[in-house]
């Protein structure tokens, strides 16, 4: 049996712990011979290439290199970079006017930027300050407006091309990082990356947000399956029919005993009908033995025929015929529109496996022949562009664009165009990579960053790791600072973040750890930098902040959360304890980054820091907080979330 079962991982997990220890058509006008702003060939630092898009004709590629700053254009007939354009720091992702005269490039920085690029030959002419961290941006189709992913500011910002201003911001629930709009850009879909919610909820999944953009508000969050996280990309089919959605369908509800089959994670995409803002269904990319982590980009191809997508732990990309897909999601009598389960299938089976559609998230032979995985030559696809009958993917940690034709059988087809002479691979450097393949992992279903999205951070899920027992799942946590703040995980189970990292190979990946491989992982997560919180006023406290530090000190928040790490290093009892754990110690989490970090407490039960100090704060043993009055309240969590 392919589909998934529950009662077989509850029968069987204790016997196997001890057997198995946006895409944008770009038009080009040309290089540009006299800007200061622009040169060709490479200085030897990291490009991580992380977005592509496609020129007019199919004739060049400009691709966002995340590390080096730049954006870079790529002749295709010659695989050659035949130019450079410096925009500073973290261009994530691009957009241009259709008459090809400008291109928007987002800086993924606190203060985030769109850099303005002047393709007839002015170089950046403009940069428009926006929101925390810009990720993506999509141009309306009037040439007005620009839509903006404020990534942690959790908005949307609205950027009015012609004054070059952010003039409003629309709030979505957490982490916008792709948006798609309809071709007449009445409605943009937007991936939030992670949910919002608490982890022990009933439903915990990320959305979908569909925003009007006359009202400029969110007219509904379209809920994904229980379980999904790390929303990455999304497109809309060429005809705006249906959006697709790449994301990550974790099996949280159940410990983590073995990984076969996809019993920690599956790699999903999820399809959404766009006239009617609603769920349609939710198909695994995965094989039944073979997993396909860490879906990235997705696209269309311009007929319409073929859905791609990136898998950028697995290094492929998966070919999928549009047609026979929606066929196998729905009867062909209904297949412009979708009705309840128990109608839709006219009581025929969808495949070998799924009965209804409601069983179509669980089944791991809905691809079988209307899909084929490419692998690619590089290493890390995420974004991706199509020109013609060819894919071109951002192959993050091998510097390259990878190029793959969409009616090739294999990798032999593939090649790599490299963007530049490259960096010798540090240790840190090849930590990452190895941090976000999944190839060490049985049968490559996830990688590290599958749980720790983000740049290591958390996915908002609850996690049952069998460190400390069975049928008490903790938290997943960032894993900024873990090696300088021992013990590690939540009770502290493990003596540091180098026994964690050790153990989480072998039984997380269920992997035997291969020399040098940890030790990469450690000095990739010791390399991790804090990114300064959104609620500081100009990188500095405001006024409600500074007061909110003298609360912290007088509240006593600052006893176990001390040091420059903001903890004490030690474990305690804060009446937070389950029936499990009545008594629960747990370890004193930093306060660094703690803005981002939600949900709060051991089992996540704790959406905000508010409910940390208020709802969940019993007899004042998280902070003697009840004699504060509603305003140093506010102050206080003012101050925290700052760090």
């Amino acid at each position: 049996m392919n589909r998934m079962r529950p009662n077989r991982l509850a029968k069987h997990s204790a016997l196997i712990v001890i057997l198995l220890p946006v895409v944008c058509v770009l038009f080009w006008q040309g290089p540009s011979t006299g800007s200061q702003t622009r040169r060709i060939g490479g200085t030897g630092d990291w490009r991580s290439p992380i977005c592509v898009v496609a020129g007019a004709g199919g004739q060049v590629l400009y691709v966002a290199e995340a590390t080096a700053g730049r954006v870079a254009v790529i002749d295709i007939a010659s695989g050659a970079v035949v130019e450079e354009i410096a925009v500073g720091a973290r261009p994530a992702g691009l957009a241009i006017l259709p008459d090809g005269s400008r291109l928007y490039v987002t800086s993924a920085e606190p203060a985030g930027r769109v850099c303005v690029v002047d393709l007839q030959g002015g170089g950046v002419v403009a940069s428009i300050a926006v929101g925390h961290t810009p990720v993506a941006a999509a141009i309306g189709p009037q040439r007005q407006t620009l839509y903006v992913c404020n990534q942690f500011d959790n908005n949307v910002g609205v950027v009015d091309l012609p004054s070059a201003q952010q003039v409003a911001t629309i709030d979505v629930p957490r982490q916008p990082v792709a948006a798609a709009l309809t071709p007449d850009g009445s409605f943009l879909f937007v991936a939030n990356h992670l949910p919002a919610g608490p982890a022990n909820g009933e439903h915990v999944a990320a959305v979908v947000s569909v925003i009007d953009t006359a009202a400029r508000e969110v007219v509904t969050n379209i809920e994904l399956p229980d379980g999904s996280v790390n929303l990455r990309g999304i497109a809309l089919s060429p005809d705006g029919e249906y959006a697709y959605v790449t994301h990550i369908l974790a099996r949280y509800r159940f410990p983590t005993t073995y990984l076969e089959r996809g019993w920690v994670n599956t790699n999903a995409m999820t399809v959404i009908d766009v006239a009617e803002h609603r769920y349609l269904n939710t198909v695994l990319l995965d094989d039944a033995n073979r997993g396909a982590a860490n879906p990235h980009g997705v696209a269309c191809t311009p007929d319409g025929k073929n859905v791609v997508v990136t898998h950028a732990g697995t290094h492929e990309v998966s070919i999928i015929d549009r047609a026979a897909l929606h066929a196998r999601l729905l009867p062909a009598e209904s297949a412009r529109h979708f009705v309840s389960a128990s109608t839709s299938t006219s009581g025929r089976r969808v495949s070998d496996s799924a009965y209804a559609a409601e069983d179509v998230p669980n089944d791991l032979t809905l691809m079988e022949g209307i899909r084929r995985r490419l692998r690619l030559k590089g290493n890390g696809p995420r974004g991706l562009a199509i020109v013609g009958a060819k894919v071109y993917a951002a192959e993050y940690f091998s510097d390259s664009i990878g190029e793959v034709d969409i009616d090739s059988e294999g990798q032999a087809d593939a090649r790599s165009i490299p963007l530049g002479e490259g960096a010798a691979m540090t240790t840190a450097r090849r930590g990452e990579m190895l941090f976000h393949d999944a190839s060490p992992s049985f049968q490559t279903w996830h990688s590290c960053a599958s749980c720790h999205s983000g740049g290591a951070r958390a996915c908002g899920l609850n996690w049952d790791l069998l460190n400390d027992g069975m049928l008490n799942a903790k938290n997943a946590k960032s894993l900024l600072l873990t090696h300088q703040t021992p013990p590690a995980m939540a009770t502290g189970i493990r003596a540091n973040a180098e026994a964690a990292v050790r153990s989480g190979i072998r039984y997380i990946q269920f992997a035997v750890p291969r020399r040098g491989n940890a030790e990469a992982l450690d000095e990739y997560l010791k390399s991790l930098q804090p990114v300064a919180s959104p609620y500081l006023v100009e990188g500095r406290l405001s006024e409600a902040a500074r007061n909110g530090e003298r609360l912290f000190r007088s509240a006593g928040c600052g006893q176990c959360h001390a040091g420059p790490h903001y903890t004490d290093l030690l474990r305690h009892n804060v009446g937070t304890g389950t029936p499990e754990e009545p008594r629960g110690r747990f370890d004193t989490p930093t306060l660094v980054e703690v803005w981002r970090t939600a949900p709060y407490l051991h089992d996540g039960r704790a959406t905000t820091i508010r409910e940390v100090l208020t709802t969940f704060n019993n007899d004042d043993r998280h902070g003697r907080v009840s004699y504060l009055t509603e305003d140093e309240l506010s102050d206080l969590l003012e101050y925290v979330l700052t760090r």
